[in-house]
Formats: structure tokens, C-alpha cells, sequence
């Protein structure tokens, strides 16, 4: 819009015009008014019109702005203290605080405004320490903060843990009348909670009106500390006894306690109140309730709530992604996969981990492959998260090489990535192949010259490494010296790797008489009694082993590996009757059995053999199969009975498979 000037008469005209552009926020049209007004050889003598055109500078031309405050310098125009306020407000927009603070420190009169406008300018751009200066500096000469600055200020003193300075500041507020203000009080509330929590919770008793803000952020403070049983009661007494309405953020903040707790019951009911009051249409809120039912393992709420979202993101998708993982659903993750794809969603870290857990679980180098093009092409490949699920995934899949790949070319490793690296040398297949500790020692004897310290992980991996390895004294020194002198905390799973490196080494004598130095308030967990009657089996000291089982059905009376160990056990020194009744023992005790099951790929699909399966339409012509394969076996000789350590009477069972589906293929793009 050009505005053409034909006699001074008019000016006042323009000048309104000006500042009706500039209330609706028309700023090119503010400018392309004043240009035309310069262009007529007319000097702006009225203030009240600067500030419009300052304004309308800092929204869209920054040198236009400086332009104009050099001309209001040439006209002598700069003493007045709105404008002086003006011109430092345009600079603080513009994000040139030395400008500004120019401005300000040449005003001859500063006003309340003043102070606030360049105290406010940096807090607002994290300039904290200068800002609250700027505050301590003004608070002398008797200035009126705004609401708005004073929230600042305080939220700078949180962000600098400031204690005293926070202190001082509460002082000022109760002093100046500002204490009856909820978001002045909400701000403090925020701050203690921060820096000492015991005064956040005197300051909220003390509050005489705490809205919803005031309870979330206790609420939110004892979740996030992993107190979620305070949290939910805070959040009883908000609805129960003080009847604060519900908002999105807090039920998002409730609904982690519940996920925490795995409180389906009190997650329900947290859902009807997110029906009830119209916030199941939040985004915030679904992905929370996703989330909550997938981390609690009802999958089955978790895609109705995520059917029931009338917006989704990425965030949603994951949600129920992660889910199906967690549960090991891995057909519906694929699926729920392809159609996120065909909805046009695209794909973040979150979600090509996922389906890299999905490819090791399922052991499909070629699929991770495939993602690893799309890491390529989406530019993850400097996500230490991705780069790290690749490695740990190559390295399940058998693919180690292409692992230690991964791991040479990034160019930052942190402790977790070196630790996946080192564990990723020590797996072994079914078969007791392709472990690599001694090159897992010497790598983190490289992490150590890197000055990285070992973690909970690492000093796991290492232990089974030399377990599997037979590598008894690296053991002992990764055990006595690695974790005590880096400070990891031992725990049971390193009593149990250890016991285990000793029984699998053949020293059965060692591995007892750790076992029963293990302090007293660490208790042996199953799997290091396991490792003792493994060794027992070999020893042949029956006595011993009845004593360890005696141990695992204490610890974990539904599970079937310990009669099986024992069976084992027996059956190695020809007792078949006593093997035979620990099976039946294990039978009559409801012990749960883990239906044995293998994975074969065939064109870069995976099929799944599971013992006992009779559901797939092919269970018939498999059973076939496998009594041609027994017969085949017996004419060769192959003394599968004695492999089995039980005696064979009948086929009772079959392996069957059921062909998985093939979507993850699809995560490449349509034309791939």
C-alpha cells in the first residue's frame, strides 16, 4: 500500500493511519506510510507515532529500525523517555542485547518500563546472570516490576539453582504486595521444588489458593523423583477434597505415576475422568494413555485408545509401536508399521529402534539392513541411539563385522556405545559359536585409555564373556578389580555370572565355596544355583545338586529349568527313573514350560518352528515330515535318545511353523 502525500493538512490523517495499522498488526503497510512520509520531506515531530513504526521495524527490518533511530538521534528526538523505552524495546525484539543496553545506559531518565523492558529482554533471551543484575541494580531505585518480569526473574533463579538470591527475592515479593498473585506463587512454588523441595511443600501448605498449576507441580515433582504412591495421593486430595478441576498436563503427569506403579486399576479411572471432562481429544492425553496401557502390557487397550485419538503424531504411533515390541507382538508391530507409512507419518529414531529390536529378536539381517538405508537416507546416522540399537542388532544377527563397522566410523562414543560394542563380542549363538571375549577384554582396555569408566553394563558383559570363554582368571580380576575400583555397584547378577564362570570352568569346589561367602544381603539369585547344578551334572555330586534345586524352586517355583537341570543331571549318570520323575515332578507341579522354538530364513523371510504348535494349517504334513526325519535318524544311527536324556517312546508332540509377516520389508520407501 503506498500512501501518497498532496498537503501538510493531511498528516494528521496519516499519522492515525499509522497506528490503526500498526493495532491489527500490519506492519509492511506501517512501514511502506512512513517511507512514503520521508519521501515527502516530512519530519515526524508527534512521539506517539515512533513507537508504531519501532514496532513494525522489529517484526519485519531490523536495518530500517536502526535507520529510523539514527534519524530520531539527528532530530534530537532520543530524550524522551518513551521513546528511549521504544528504541531499546525494538532492539531486545531484534535480539541485539549490546544494542539495547547502549540505548538504556545513555537515557538520561529511566522509568519503571525501562528497567522492565531490559530486564525482561534478557531473561527472556537466557541471559541470566546480566538480567538478574539488572534487577538487584533496579530494586535500589525504588522500581515497580511488572508480573511478567517478576516470573522471569524468579525462573532465572531456578535456572542458576540460586537459593539465596531466590530467598532474597521471596523476601522482596511478600514486602512489595505481589505474594497474593497465583502465578508469582506458582513461579516460587517451581523454584523450591527445584532447589529444596521440604520448602516447596511449607510454601504450598502456606498458599491460600493453590489452582491447578500449584498441584501439578507437586504432583509432578514426586513423580519425576520416583515417588508415585505421594503423587497420587496429592492427586486424591486435589479431586476429592479441594475439587480442582482436572486439565490436560496433570492428567499427562498422573498417568506416568500410574505407568510407574503399573496401577492399571487407578490408569482406568484416570481414563474416565479424561473421557468425562472432554480431554480424550488432547493429543498429550492419548499418547499418555498409549503409552500407559503398552507399558503395562495390555496392548489390547493400548490400540483401542489409539484407535479412539482423533489426531495422531509420530509420538502416538511409537507409543503402541514400542508396545507391540515390549510384548513381543512383533507381526502386529510390523503391521502397525506399514500403516504408519501409508498415513503418510514418517519415521523418527524412535520408531526405526523399535523395528530394530523387532529385527534382532527375530534375527533378519537383511531387514536391518534395509533400515540401516533408511537411517542413511532419513540423517540419523549420528544418533548415538540408532547408531547404537545397529550395532547391538548386527551383533545379534551374527553380523559382527558389520557391527565393529558401526562402531569404527562414529566419531563420538560414549560409555553406552562402547559397552553395547563389548557386549556385542560377547554373544553366542545356540550353538556356543562366535563369542569374541578375549576381543572384548582388549576393547575395554581401550574404553579405559579413552578415560570412559565401565557401567553396570559393561562389567556384566565382561563376566560373561569370560564365563563363556572358560576365561577363569580374567574373570576374577574383571571381578575384583574392574568393578571395585570404577565404583559399580555389585549386585546378584554379578555373583551369578561369577558362580557361573567358575562351575562352567569345571571348578565346581570354587563356584560353592563362593556361593557361600555371597554376602548375606545379596541372596543368589536362581540362575547361580542353575549354574551349580549344571555343574553338578558334571561332577556327578547328586547331594549338591538336590540342595540347589531345592534353592531355584524357592526362588522360582513356576519354572521348569530347574527339574529339567535336574533331569539332566540324573540322566548323565544313567539314572533314568530318577530323570524321568523329575520331568513328571515338574509335570504335576504346574511349572510353566517355555515352548521351544526355532527361526529359519528362507528368501530373507523368517519362519518360526514352535514345539506344540498345531494351529498352523501345515501342523499335519510337518508331523509327517518329522516322523520321516526320527526314522531317518535311526537308520543313520543318530543316538537322539541319548541327546535328549530321556528315553523315547512315542511322538507326543510336533513342530509346527507360522509364517510371520513380511511388512518390515516395507519400511523402505513405495518404489523399493
Amino acid at each position: 500500500m503506498a500512501v501518497r502525500i498532496s498537503s501538510v493538512s493531511r498528516l494528521p490523517s496519516c499519522f492515525s493511519k499509522i497506528k490503526n495499522l500498526a493495532a491489527t498488526g500490519r506492519w509492511q503497510e506501517v512501514l511502506s506510510c512512513h517511507r512514503e512520509l520521508r519521501e515527502a520531506g516530512v519530519q515526524l515531530t508527534d512521539p506517539s507515532v515512533f513507537p508504531p513504526i519501532l514496532k513494525a521495524c522489529s517484526a519485519i527490518s531490523f536495518d530500517y529500525g536502526k535507520s529510523f533511530h539514527a534519524s530520531l538521534l539527528k532530530q534530537g528526538l532520543d530524550s524522551f523517555t518513551s521513546l528511549g523505552n521504544s528504541i531499546i524495546d525494538f532492539y531486545v525484539k531484534s535480539g541485539t542485547l549490546g544494542c539495547a543496553n547502549d540505548v538504556f545506559d545513555c537515557m538520561r531518565n529511566r522509568d519503571s518500563v525501562s528497567w522492565n523492558i531490559i530486564i525482561h529482554g534478557h531473561l527472556d533471551q537466557c541471559a541470566f546472570e546480566q538480567g538478574l543484575g539488572l534487577f538487584f541494580q533496579a530494586k535500589i531505585t525504588g522500581f515497580k516490576p511488572n508480573i511478567s518480569t517478576l516470573v522471569l526473574v524468579i525462573c532465572a533463579c531456578r535456572e542458576r539453582q540460586l537459593f539465596d538470591d531466590g530467598q532474597i527475592l521471596h523476601g522482596y515479593i511478600v514486602r512489595s504486595g505481589f505474594w497474593a498473585i497465583s502465578s508469582v506463587q506458582n513461579s516460587l512454588l517451581c523454584m523450591y521444588a527445584d532447589i529444596r523441595m521440604e520448602l516447596a511443600r511449607k510454601l504450598f501448605n502456606e498458599m491460600h489458593h493453590r489452582d491447578v498449576i500449584s498441584w501439578s507441580v507437586i504432583i509432578g515433582w514426586y513423580v519425576q523423583n520416583g515417588e508415585a504412591r505421594v503423587a497420587l495421593e496429592f492427586f486424591r486430595q486435589m479431586v476429592s477434597e479441594f475439587h480442582i478441576e482436572v486439565d490436560g498436563p496433570i492428567t499427562v503427569t498422573i498417568l506416568k505415576a500410574c505407568t510407574n506403579l503399573q496401577n492399571i486399576e487407578m490408569g482406568n479411572l484416570v481414563h474416565g475422568f479424561a473421557i468425562s471432562r472432554g480431554l480424550k481429544c488432547d493429543v498429550f492425553v492419548g499418547n499418555s494413555l498409549v503409552d500407559f496401557y503398552s507399558k503395562c502390557d495390555d496392548v489390547e487397550s493400548a490400540f483401542k485408545a489409539f484407535s479412539e485419538m482423533s489426531q495422531k503424531n509420530v509420538v502416538s504411533w511409537n507409543a503402541l509401536l514400542s508396545g507391540y515390541v515390549q510384548s513381543e507382538k512383533h507381526s502386529e508391530a510390523l503391521l502397525l508399521f506399514d500403516s504408519m507409512r501409508r498415513a503418510g507419518v514418517e519415521a523418527d529414531e524412535v520408531t526405526l529402534v523399535n523395528l530394530l529390536q523387532v529385527c534382532k529378536y527375530l534375527m533378519l539381517p537383511y531387514q536391518c539392513k534395509l533400515i540401516h538405508s533408511k537411517v542413511l537416507r532419513q540423517g540419523y546416522e549420528s544418533n548415538e541411539l540408532v547408531k547404537n540399537s545397529l550395532i547391538d542388532t548386527y551383533a545379534k544377527c551374527n553380523c559382527i563385522s558389520l557391527a565393529w563397522k558401526q562402531f569404527s566410523q562414529m566419531k563420538h562414543r560414549d560409555a553406552v556405545t562402547w559397552s553395547t560394542m563389548i557386549a556385542a563380542f560377547t554373544y553366542w549363538d545356540a550353538y556356543g559359536m562366535n563369542g569374541l571375549p578375549r576381543d572384548a577384554l582388549a576393547l575395554h582396555a581401550k574404553m579405559e585409555s579413552q578415560g570412559l569408566k565401565p557401567n553396570l553394563v559393561t562389567s556384566l558383559s565382561l563376566l560373561s564373556a569370560c564365563s563363556h570363554g572358560g576365561l577363569v582368571d580374567e574373570g576374577l580380576s574383571v571381578f575384583e578389580n574392574v568393578i571395585q575400583e570404577y565404583g559399580v555397584e555389585i549386585g546378584v547378577e554379578h555373583y551369578s555370572c561369577l558362580v557361573d564362570l567358575l562351575a562352567r570352568s569345571g571348578k565346581f569346589d570354587s563356584a560353592m565355596d563362593f556361593i557361600n561367602k555371597i554376602p548375606c544381603t545379596v541372596k543368589p539369585s536362581a540362575s547361580a544355583w542353575s549354574a551349580i547344578l549344571s555343574g553338578c551334572r558334571n561332577s556327578g555330586n547328586r547331594e549338591v545338586g538336590a540342595g540347589a534345586l531345592a534353592h531355584i524352586l524357592e526362588l522360582e517355583p513356576s519354572s521348569s529349568a530347574g527339574y529339567l537341570l535336574a533331569s539332566n543331571m540324573y540322566a548323565s549318570g544313567g539314572l533314568w527313573s530318577d530323570a524321568a520323575n523329575m520331568r513328571l515332578l515338574g509335570k504335576r507341579s504346574g511349572a510353566k514350560v517355555l515352548a521351544g522354538y526355532s527361526l529359519v530364513h528362507v528368501n530373507n523371510r523368517a519362519y518360526r518352528f514352535v514345539a506344540g504348535d498345531k494351529h498352523d494349517p501345515l501342523s499335519d504334513e510337518l508331523c509327517i515330515f518329522i516322523e520321516q526325519l526320527h526314522s531317518w535318524m535311526k537308520i543313520e544311527n543318530t543316538d537322539h535318545d541319548n541327546i535328549l536324556g530321556t528315553k523315547r517312546k512315542e511322538v507326543k508332540s510336533c513342530s509346527s511353523s507360522f509364517r510371520l509377516q513380511q511388512q518390515l520389508e516395507q519400511f523402505v520407501d513405495a518404489g523399493t
